[in-house]
């Protein structure tokens, strides 16, 4: 019994996630790659039709394509991966250097996969008459749907100890409009299929799952208990350690 108590406590915090989400998610994003690299006539179709829509409703709306502009360039892999390299580096002078190797390993992660898989697809762009953007290099994932949504999931959940129950519910759900925008910006400017734009988001589902899970793993063989990723965040230890700072606070020397 006391053995069967262990084995759940060392595995039962990472096996649903692995289980439930991150090889779900990960499977997916392959059939996907598969689908669009074969050209399945469904999906090219469903891109097709979207682009062209989405040109079609943007044409003679400067002020949209102005807006559309910013919001891709903001959510663009430079200034994603630059934010959680600040977070990191913050992170660490805090003391809290597992939680700043997790943002930083798998935002690292996510650059070494979505240039994988740019290089195994090789999906060509849009090519849309009077484009509104421009962008070199592969198609399928899109990075900046991928770094982007991996961005927000890692501040989301490094700061969830820090919220209340309304701070977390206004967290997931201005991560979740950021990351839709930014991936509607791109497929509306013409720089990325609708199925690019998907694929990223799985596969930084299917990331974000991995990791937490790897870092599930570490807090309980280091007697830690399993958290609840979505509600605590990674390392729900990270609240009271700003409750304790706040509550004595250092002396002037």
């Amino acid at each position: 019994m006391a053995m069967r108590r262990r084995v759940h406590e060392r595995f039962g915090a990472r096996l649903g996630l692995t289980l439930f989400v991150a090889v779900p998610a990960a499977a997916l994003t392959g059939l996907l790659a598969v689908a669009v690299e074969s050209a399945w006539d469904p999906f090219r179709k469903l891109d097709e039709r979207t682009a062209s829509y989405l040109h079609e409703h943007a044409t003679g709306h400067p002020h949209v394509i102005r807006t559309l502009i910013h919001i891709s360039d903001f959510g663009g892999p430079t200034p994603s991966r630059v934010l959680i390299g600040l977070l990191a580096v913050g992170l660490w002078l805090r003391g809290r250097h597992r939680l700043a190797l997790w943002a930083a390993s798998t935002m690292l992660a996510g650059a070494v996969l979505d240039l994988g898989l740019k290089t195994l697809v090789d999906r060509t762009r849009p090519h849309l008459p009077n484009p509104f953007a421009h962008a070199p290099g592969a198609s399928f994932p899109s990075g900046h749907a991928l770094t982007s949504a991996l961005a927000c999931g890692i501040v989301v959940l490094v700061l969830l100890p820090l919220l209340g129950r309304t701070g977390k519910i206004i967290a997931w759900t201005l991560a979740g409009l950021v990351v839709f925008a930014i991936g509607y910006s791109r497929v509306a400017l013409g720089v990325h299929w609708v199925t690019d734009v998907v694929g990223a988001w799985l596969l930084a589902v299917a990331l974000l799952a991995a990791s937490v899970s790897a870092f599930q793993t570490w807090r309980v063989e280091h007697g830690l208990r399993p958290t609840h990723p979505v509600t605590e965040g990674v390392e729900p230890e990270a609240a009271h350690t700003n409750q304790q700072n706040a509550a004595n606070p250092a002396r002037p020397r």
